[in-house]
């Protein structure tokens, strides 16, 4: 049986694609198995043309050339189906959160497809094992299912051995909650004064603020007066989604509400 009470359906996929950057790359190959709350267990697989080319790097890790997808359908034309076949699951994966997730919503965004992703909890069995056993995806398998991974790098393998590592880490460690909602909040925290997930921008004494770079410590609000092209130059690079949305947003003068974050004093601190 699976050891998580689900509460609805949650998908644990992997991501083929030509490269690491989301905002740069495609997918090539997707595969995805669905479980229902009854237990049910439904597979999906997609290889994809990335109508962009694939380099020879990247060929070497996963073996997918170019002619091997010249024929395959693109993500666009397969989004609603893909969408159909996630509905309003919950994500799970292996490092799912760094790469896999970004990279969908991208492609999702350029087919035109709502998915908003951050109304999904999400499972990475990476942060589980790196918890316990910080390691790659090979070494746990090896050390939760007592096999080798021999088939690294190819998404139906790597979905296939994520999902048998969750049941290997569960029957491990039965102190891990069985619940999805307390696992996402106790695998994934949340910061409430990140406005974007990755902490490009954060809210300091209410404001939005830049987090990173030469910029780091100034106001949206002050940029937009004096260095708007600075944000539109967010905008246009490798930032996450969220990330660009705010600025895309503070250009026109929107912005969003600061968090409702209660301060609770440290006992004996100031």
């Amino acid at each position: 049986m699976f050891p998580i009470e689900l509460d609805r359906p949650l998908v644990i996929f992997d991501i083929e694609a030509t490269g690491l950057s989301p905002r740069v790359d495609r997918i090539i190959e997707l595969a995805a198995i669905r479980i229902d709350p009854d237990g049910t267990k439904t597979k999906g697989y997609w290889l994809l043309n990335p109508t962009v080319s694939i380099p020879l790097e990247t060929t070497a890790l996963h073996g997918i050339r170019d002619e091997d997808v010249a024929t395959c359908p693109t993500f666009q034309e397969k989004a609603l189906e893909i969408l159909m076949f996630f509905g309003e699951a919950d994500l799970g994966g292996f490092n799912a959160g760094h790469f896999d997730v970004p990279m969908l919503e991208e492609e999702f965004a350029r087919a035109g497809v709502k998915f908003d992703a951050d109304r999904r909890r999400l499972l990475d069995a990476q942060k589980i094992f790196h918890s316990r056993e910080p390691r790659n995806l090979a070494a746990a398998v090896q050390f939760y299912c007592g096999k080798s991974h021999e088939d690294a790098h190819g998404a139906e393998a790597d979905a296939e051995a994520t999902l048998a590592v969750l049941e290997g880490e569960f029957q491990k460690y039965p102190d891990l909650p069985h619940d999805m909602e307390t696992l996402d909040r106790t695998f994934n925290p949340i910061d409430p004064f990140n406005a974007d997930r990755r902490g490009f921008i954060r809210w300091v004494d209410g404001k939005l603020t830049v987090n990173f770079g030469k910029k780091k410590g100034q106001l949206l609000s002050d940029l937009v007066e004096k260095d708007p092209g600075f944000l539109r130059w967010i905008t246009k690079n490798d930032f996450p989604m969220d990330t660009r949305t705010i600025c895309e947003n503070a250009l026109k003068g929107i912005y969003p509400a600061p968090p409702r974050v209660r301060y609770v004093p440290i006992k004996g601190g100031r």
